[in-house]
């Protein structure tokens, strides 16, 4: 995850570097369930409105909670398919904030109502993320139901009635890209207090000239209007929370923009974006989803690390003896193609390796959701 705000406000107060502090354990995106009440076009779980077997039960949950605390994980984000379609989530979450995690609750918002809002607001999430894949038409043709976006917009107003610290999942494609602005004047207009603009794991995109594409085009003004935005609530003393996520490609372009607007600043802010040091799966964030296995994270779905059933999340997260985290926790990653050669590696890690993986088969090759051009990496273009 980019923090876009923490650099906006070094912009605007910059400070000196010091130690980097790496967190004590991987925040872990926990998929619960894999049921939900709609089907989306872009469902990295590919869930549907059914049960799935095998799935742990509380009792086993609860166990595993116990090793993540004494793993010194810090965060737990509860998600699914649709983590209130089960029973017994709001036990698991109180448990959760009981044992000092930090909870988020990632939904999709039609199912926060007035039969169980007062249940959300009990727990004390510290935050909950509703999806939202544009406004009206474009998220109701998305998350294939009619009445999606208001029922959604319904939960988050509840939430924020009820004093909830709320925001927006926004999954950038081709064919939502043109409700980004509307999405980001709601957030102001609604008064909430998060956005998260996460990029769609396009597959195959890297034999495209980048400068041409029209995907990587989208992309890059999706994020100079984030930038942007994000900016201007800097100046306006609001300080919401800008983040982005699935392209660490956007702190390189963050430089960018930096170096059009305050290029006296240009050295500082690449010394902290070198510190931010890019892709953290593998090492800061983890996944394990409904049946308890262990991935990368929640993009690393067909690649299985352990199951919790069978060893402790602890043990299986520092075993370097498979391959896929033997080279996610090296420093400096190995990586090829473009992304070996970029000036900027330094910042990005590499990206997200698990495009790489599904395009090459090969984990360690170059992404290729990469929008920047060869000439803005340093890159001499391969003519063959």
């Amino acid at each position: 995850m980019f923090r876009i705000s923490q650099f906006m406000q070094e912009i605007a107060q910059p400070t000196p570097l010091g130690p980097k502090r790496n967190p004590p354990g991987p925040v872990v995106i926990w998929n619960l369930i894999r049921r939900c009440n709609l089907t989306c076009k872009h469902c990295y779980s590919i869930s549907a409105d059914k049960d799935f077997p095998g799935e742990l039960s509380t009792e086993e949950v609860f166990a595993v909670m116990d090793d993540l605390k004494r793993f010194r994980v810090p965060v737990l984000i509860l998600s699914g398919g649709e983590p209130l379609l089960r029973p017994d989530i709001f036990d698991i979450a109180q448990r959760a904030k009981q044992m000092g995690f930090y909870v988020g609750l990632s939904s999709n918002g039609t199912l926060i109502d007035e039969t169980n809002i007062e249940k959300i607001a009990a727990v004390g999430f510290d935050y909950v993320g509703v999806s939202l894949d544009g406004i009206a038409a474009t998220h109701d043709k998305f998350r294939r139901m009619d009445g999606a976006f208001d029922a959604s917009m319904r939960g988050i107003r509840l939430c924020k009635a009820r004093g909830i610290k709320v925001g927006i999942r926004f999954t950038l494609t081709q064919d939502n890209a043109h409700d980004l602005p509307g999405l980001l004047r709601l957030m102001e207009d609604e008064g909430l207090d998060k956005f998260y603009l996460s990029h769609l794991n396009y597959a195959g995109r890297g034999n495209n000239n980048r400068k041409d594409d029209v995907f990587h085009q989208a992309t890059r003004a999706a994020m100079d209007l984030l930038f942007d935005t994000c900016w201007r609530d800097q100046q306006a003393g609001r300080h919401k929370e800008f983040v982005s996520g699935n392209n660490d490609a956007d702190g390189v372009y963050l430089l960018f923009w930096v170096r059009r607007n305050f290029p006296h600043l240009e050295s500082h802010v690449r010394a902290k974006l070198v510190q931010w040091g890019g892709n953290s799966s593998g090492v800061n964030v983890a996944n394990i989803d409904n049946l308890g296995n262990v991935h990368p994270d929640t993009m690393w779905w067909n690649y299985n690390l352990g199951n919790v059933r069978e060893r402790n999340f602890s043990e299986i997260w520092m075993d370097i003896s498979d391959p896929v985290m033997a080279g996610l926790k090296a420093q400096p990653r190995t990586v090829g193609g473009r992304c070996g050669q970029c000036r900027h590696f330094d910042i990005c890690g590499g990206n997200t390796r698990v495009r790489a993986w599904q395009v090459s088969g090969d984990p360690w090759a170059e992404d290729p959701a990469c929008y920047l051009d060869d000439e803005e990496i340093g890159v001499v273009a391969d003519v063959n």
